[in-house]
């Protein structure tokens, strides 16, 4: 009892740290330190529940060690080698990946309990909307998965009659429910199961690029409350708590997202606008003439201004260019020019993309806006650099009614004085909409790989601060 007494209390610990480590992800100063409470917890956690999985009376007891200890292993070595190998532009697809393995661990728990455990009402509920919410998980994020790492177009679906093929799963499987209480069978348990899974599939396929920030907060709500659904199960109320944080968190996070956008959660659920990235939606009303520069006069309208905004998207990262862009800032600030950064709330694939990347390569916290505290200093900026960014710079989000982003709020860099775009192309962005900030009389595009265009700025830059000495 001991023993069993002190895992208990092992719980509340982490269960508490669990929480100090949300809040210290709050702010890029304490992310680190949150980050570090939140695996302290869960490795006691671990710990405890091995405890509680082990009946040290059992004659077989160190069977059942060897094969924790055996899972344990394969686990920790996948997520080391995946830890250390993944790039950061890998790790929107990464997360949508793990998302998956939460929910087909709810499925897998849901069946088991089913098996295994009494027979009562309550626990057949538990059961029926943990594989429910586990299973429309798993389909989900594997969906949104192949659409972040560019294995299925970004696209929405758009079946007809989609809405009222997703109620009607949703209400066949509450007769299925009631069925499986009644007679408790496993044919109504294993049919959910399946409209469950073409439910999940079917939710992520019809959202679009555009709306893929908002997706993977959501399937992180998601799998917090398959966790929950499976802590029920297995009456563990340390993975209740934990899934209750991850689910409650997970849909703040997606409403902040939703509010940042200007859009309603439902609609996005219901399809997210957004078409294969490359192609023009909405016509070509904003073809027109742009403007070609290069590195040299980049980095002489950099020398000669007093502040410069710099706003990242996700070709920053894709190109790796945090660093020289790092080095950039350090070389501007030296020379007393004022550098900012302004990031969108939903720039890269996932929320707080350009926040890590920045961090990673140490641009200081104090210099990272978000879109709200820097907005209004545009107009007074001499020169922004958008760097990979695209649709969270367009102006048609503000200006044309018609536009698939219409209402989006937007960083309004076209209001500055000078405005230099690194693209590779002319293409769209990820949502597929045009972008007539491309051809505005203060817009001048700069093609080619950012971190290549960003360190020949650095070079020019050296070579005129030296002829200057």
């Amino acid at each position: 009892m001991t023993l069993i007494s002190l895992a208990q209390a092992t719980y509340v610990v982490a269960a508490v740290l669990f929480v100090l480590s949300l809040a210290g992800l709050s702010k890029q100063e304490t992310a680190r330190r949150g980050n570090v409470l939140g695996m302290v917890g869960m490795v006691l956690a671990l710990v405890a529940t091995v405890i509680l999985a082990l009946d040290l009376s059992e004659r077989q007891v160190w069977v059942t060690a060897i094969l924790i200890a055996l899972v344990f292993g394969i686990g920790a070595t996948a997520g080391t080698w995946r830890a250390r190998t993944v790039e950061m532009t890998q790790m929107p697809e990464l997360i949508a990946i793990l998302h998956s393995f939460v929910g087909i661990a709810a499925v897998l728990v849901g069946y088991n309990s089913y098996m295994t455990a009494e027979v009562d009402a309550v626990h057949q509920i538990e059961v029926f909307l943990g594989v429910f919410i586990g299973a429309v998980t798993f389909t989900g994020s594997i969906v949104a998965y192949l659409k972040l790492s560019a294995k299925m177009k970004s696209a929405p679906l758009t079946i007809p009659g989609r809405h009222a093929i997703n109620l009607a799963i949703i209400i066949v499987s509450l007769g299925l429910m009631a069925w499986f209480i009644a007679a408790n069978a496993l044919v109504p348990l294993a049919v959910m199961t399946g409209l469950a899974l073409a439910l999940g599939w079917h939710l992520v396929a019809a959202i679009g690029g555009g709306d893929m920030p908002v997706v993977v907060s959501m399937l992180n709500s998601y799998s917090g409350w398959a966790a929950a659904a499976a802590g029920l199960m297995l009456s563990n109320d340390l993975l209740i708590i934990t899934g209750a944080l991850v689910g409650s968190s997970g849909a703040i996070l997606s409403y902040i997202m939703c509010k940042a956008m200007n859009r309603a959660f439902m609609s996005v659920i219901l399809g997210g606008f957004g078409a294969d990235g490359g192609s023009v939606v909405g016509g070509d009303a904003y073809q027109g003439e742009h403007r070609e520069v290069h590195a040299p006069e980049v980095a002489e309208m950099l020398a000669t201004s007093r502040s410069v905004i710099i706003v990242p998207g996700y070709g920053m990262a894709v190109a790796k260019a945090q660093y020289p862009v790092a080095e950039l800032v350090a070389l501007l600030r030296a020379q007393g020019i004022e550098v900012r950064f302004g990031v969108h709330p939903v720039a890269g694939r996932l929320p707080g993309h350009m926040n890590v990347l920045l961090a990673e390569a140490k641009v200081p916290y104090d210099i990272v806006l978000e879109m709200d505290e820097i907005n209004d200093d545009f107009p007074e900026t001499d020169v922004v650099l958008v760097i990979g960014a695209n649709d969270v710079v367009n102006p048609s989000a503000l200006d044309d009614p018609d536009s698939p982003i219409a209402g989006m709020p937007v960083l309004e860099v076209w209001k500055a004085k000078q405005t230099i775009v690194f693209k590779r192309s002319m293409a769209t962005g990820y949502a597929g909409v045009q972008n007539p900030l491309f051809f505005k009389e203060n817009t001048a595009m700069l093609f080619g790989d950012a971190k290549v265009q960003v360190e020949a700025i650095l070079t020019a830059l050296r070579v005129r601060e030296g002829a200057a000495a």
